[in-house]
């Protein structure tokens, strides 16, 4: 079963601490002023329990998708750079998975940091974001509570029965839905007796003044940070005949302006694109709801007539069984209008929040930074293991030109070449610990047996590409230190069979970089197939050096040592890089041993 982090938990601690602190008062009130029956602590256990298995069902049902369709949100999400409108619906898919429009900005900030997208192509996947957290609403406007306890019951049989991890990830996702369903029925319950309750009746009437409803739950909404459960409770609320559809409909504003708050935290301290990023999210939902708010009656006319109507009904039981489906329905058109009115504007967008917030003029550090790994993402593992590949990838491209520098400084023999080198091996040390550290922090997620496998495999490819760093910051630099020290000239060994093994190890470690960029099966099948190549050159460059040491005796010692090394160390390279393919291919497509 899936627990919520210790974030998601802290947030729903304080959104029902909130709502304990502003009900006490109006029950205690309410107890003592009142002549009536009502039982005010039944009452308040049923609504604040069901409350805490409804937040707990949004959690287990969104962990469960998440893990369950982790690899199509990478995919899809990868393939985003192309169309306005499709980084739209991509953007809706996500977030309807993820239930976190305000996780997939952020998923969006690493892209458009990495110069994966720009700017203006990353505004519709955040437009499209809003779409998908309406998904929620459809679902609880269903009402089937009395079904809530055969999906627990079924999604507990397809957790503990099936070893099959995909079908428990359903189960999981059955469970929470049931939890979801199975909370709205006890809230329902318990707030039943208030709908003869005066007081509590004009609270929820003053709802329908726009501005009112709109503070309050944007405020909810800023507290426990998702507009999803805000919209969930309000038509939990409709289900009692409580809430009309105006003060729904001004509720479910207030929700998006709310959501606004994560991305505003999120982005602090973060690189001008997290901060540009969440400024388009902040103003494409103000902007949204400002555009609406004289049209509330409009919306609510048009809703009505499009969705379904309880003929048989009359009073408050009509209202409790039409404005749910209503609320939901006005919550998705208002989102889909403003997407599809604004979409057309994501060039201006971009412009107004590049003017809004400049690029620094600052001298950017000398030390490193990881370009892709970001806390946000840990509760998505899926797609945090995807920062984590093309954060090796950044590594491997480091890696690379340490050794495409390596070749450079033997050739001029230059001794300041090679103190670049180490000065990039530190770089390479410092972006290993932080991947290491991202990874530690990951591992206290909840993992599919899959995001597991590729957790340690990562984790073993950045052991391996730190170690070929070392190889040439201690062993290739000290070797051409040492060379340029006693001035020894370059050989015939060294200008040519050597050479050719140097550009095979470029080769090799430029493959290895494509390797983590695409997990590539092929380019690590590439890297095996060289085995024979490189041993070939060893073999010449020792044949080469018995033919000189016939020749010339022993008076080149130390060219002969000097060669030696290189060899040795280039030999070490290949080892390394090839473990990281290997890493990357299914063990039935390689038999050669280490």
């Amino acid at each position: 079963m899936y627990i919520s982090s210790s974030n998601t938990k802290g947030r729903y601690i304080i959104g029902i601490g909130t709502l304990f602190i502003a009900f006490t008062p109006l029950v205690a009130w309410a107890a003592s002023s009142t002549s009536d029956s009502l039982d005010w602590f039944k009452m308040t256990m049923e609504l604040f329990g069901g409350l805490a298995l409804f937040l707990f069902g949004m959690e287990q049902m969104s962990a469960a998708l998440k893990a369950a369709a982790g690899d199509q949100m990478k995919n899809l999400l990868s393939k985003l750079t192309t169309n306005r409108f499709s980084a739209a619906l991509s953007g809706a898919a996500v977030t309807s998975i993820i239930q976190s429009s305000s996780v997939t900005t952020v998923l969006v900030v690493g892209f458009v940091s990495a110069g994966l997208m720009t700017l203006s192509q990353s505004i519709g996947v955040i437009m499209g974001s809003n779409i998908g957290t309406t998904i929620t609403a459809q679902i609880v406007a269903f009402k089937v509570e009395k079904a809530a306890l055969l999906m627990i019951a079924l999604g507990f049989a397809m957790l503990f029965l099936s070893k099959k991890e995909k079908v428990q990830h359903y189960g999981n996702v059955l469970m929470g839905l049931g939890l979801i369903f199975f909370g709205m029925g006890i809230m329902s319950e318990g707030m039943s007796p208030l709908r003869s309750y005066e007081p509590f009746i004009n609270l929820m009437t003053s709802m329908e003044r726009p501005l009112y409803g709109i503070l309050v739950a944007a405020l909810f909404t800023a507290l426990v940070q998702s507009s999803s459960a805000t919209t969930g409770i309000v038509i939990v609320m409709a289900s009692q005949g409580f809430i009309s559809l105006p003060a729904g409909i001004a509720l479910a504003f207030g929700a998006n302006i709310g959501t606004c708050v994560t991305a505003l935290l999120a982005s602090i301290g973060k690189p001008t694109e997290a901060k540009r990023a969440a400024a388009i999210h902040i103003i494409f939902n103000i902007v949204g709801v400002l555009l609406w708010l004289l049209f509330i009656p409009q919306l609510a006319v048009l809703v009505t007539y499009v969705s379904p109507v309880a003929a048989n009904l009359s009073g408050t039981e009509k209202l409790a069984a039409e404005v749910p489906r209503q609320i939901a329905n006005a919550h998705t058109i208002f989102n889909v209008a403003n997407t599809l009115i604004f979409i057309a504007f994501t060039a201006q967008f971009g412009r107004l929040v590049e003017r809004l917030i400049p690029d620094k003029t600052t001298p950017k550090k000398a030390i490193i930074k990881p370009l892709y790994l970001d806390n946000d993402l840990l509760e998505t593992p899926a797609l945090a293991l995807d920062m984590v590949r093309r954060e090796l990838a950044h590594l491997a491209s480091i890696v690379d030109a340490m050794l495409a520098k390596t070749g450079d400084a033997f050739r001029e023999r230059d001794a300041r070449k090679f103190d670049e080198i180490a000065k990039m091996d530190d770089q390479a040390d410092i972006l290993h610990a932080e991947i290491t550290d991202y990874i530690r922090k990951l591992t206290l997620q909840n993992l599919t047996e899959q995001e597991n496998e590729n957790m340690m495999r990562y984790l073993s490819i950045n052991e391996d590409l730190e170690r070929i760093g070392d190889v040439i910051e201690t062993n290739l630099v000290e070797v051409g230190k040492e060379a340029v020290r006693l001035k020894l000239k370059a050989t015939e060994t060294e200008r040519t069979i050597l050479s050719q093994l140097y550009y095979q190890l470029r080769e090799v470690l430029s493959t290895t970089q494509t390797i983590t960029q695409n997990d590539d099966e092929l380019a690590a099948q590439n890297i095996l197939h060289m085995k024979d190549n490189i041993n070939q050159l060893v073999r010449e460059a020792i044949q080469m050096q018995a033919k000189r040491l016939k020749q010339e005796g022993a008076e080149n010692i130390d060219v002969t040592h000097m060669e030696n090394e290189l060899m040795d160390s280039m030999k070490r390279i290949y080892s390394l890089s090839k473990r990281i393919a290997k890493l990357s291919l299914p063990k039935k497509l390689f038999q050669e041993p280490d």
